[in-house]
């Protein structure tokens, strides 16, 4: 073989090579299917955005995105609720106008009889909740008693909601304090010790939601309320496909654009289609005890999100 024959043969040789195993494409769901080990046929799975995992790994999977997102939690929700995220919010505040009187109970202490709200936020790490609570508790209701601990599983999200409670003229008071937990099992809230319990855009990301619900039911007054505001399921045909298009489309480019995170974006969006519907979650609050009021729930901009509540009921003896 001539010299020239011979370089020829290598050189073809190696470009077959290098074309043989390209590398596989990044996208997030099947990157992360494509990472997945085999795992005991015994293990519980459940979701991750589309993917399927097991229990034992989705709270850090979860972690790492809300650690990502943390200082862009605002722009997050704006992109998600197409910017209306705030008026909901203020809305879900003034629906449960925190801070009015309360009817006095049997659970009650000496201490909290007249003396405000007891109000444990969860999945609330930022405040964004917390604080237009307290604000409107005490602006509207003229209540300077009523008192919030913002729990949160994420360290980060808790720092921003430190950082951000800085502006606020509750910080470093009796009526803000702040929590790392897991909402799923919470010993270090007693039993019928809370008079509302929120949760606004967190617990589609939960392990195990009904069990997030048995424990919120626990830490409730007899009378207290569970109050939820979720990312939802839109009730339009022609609505819901526009939506869905901006989302899956939209929402993880600019997510890349903007935050250098695009597979951050792409699980939330992910987590907003796999939640229940919104009679299916009514359902699952009724599983933990509490009761319905009406259709159990009111949706906002069309279904984009809804606004959930249940009242654990008092027993008479």
């Amino acid at each position: 073989m001539s010299s020239r024959s011979a370089w020829r043969a290598l050189h073809y040789s190696a470009k077959r090579r290098a074309f043989q195993s390209p590398a596989p494409y990044r996208c997030f769901s099947c990157a992360r299917r494509a990472q997945e080990q085999p795992k005991s046929e015994h293990e519980r799975m459940t979701h991750f955005g589309f993917s399927n995992v097991p229990e034992s790994e989705k709270e850090s999977r979860v972690g790492a995105v809300f650690s990502s997102v943390a200082a862009s939690y605002d722009r997050m929700n704006d992109l998600m609720s197409l910017g209306v995220h705030r008026l909901w919010k203020d809305h879900f505040v003034r629906s449960l106008n925190p801070g009015s009187a309360l009817p006095a109970r049997d659970c009650d202490t000496p201490n909290q009889q007249g003396g405000g709200w007891t109000i444990l936020d969860i999945a609330g790490g930022t405040g964004d909740i917390a604080f237009r609570m307290l604000d409107h508790a005490t602006n509207i209701n003229h209540d300077l008693e009523t008192r919030v601990t913002i729990s949160d599983i994420n360290g980060d999200m808790l720092a921003e909601g430190r950082k951000r409670s800085l502006d606020t003229p509750y910080y470093n008071t009796r009526r803000l304090s702040f929590v790392e937990a897991n909402a799923e099992h919470m010993p270090h809230i007693a039993s019928e010790s809370v008079d509302l319990y929120t949760v606004v855009f967190g617990i589609r990301n939960f392990t195990d939601k009904q069990a997030a619900l048995n424990e919120a039911f626990r830490v409730l007054k007899p009378g207290g309320v569970f109050a939820c505001m979720e990312f939802s399921k839109v009730d339009n045909p022609l609505f819901d496909a526009v939506y869905k298009r901006w989302n899956f489309s939209a929402i993880p480019l600019i997510g890349q654009v903007v935050a250098g995170d695009r597979d951050s974006y792409q699980y939330l969006v992910e987590s907003i289609e796999r939640f229940p519907s919104q009679e299916e979650f009514r359902d699952m609050i009724q599983t933990a005890g509490f009761m319905i009021p009406g259709r159990g729930f009111e949706n906002l901009t069309g279904g984009i999100a809804a606004i959930h509540k249940g009242i654990k009921p008092i027993v008479k003896a």
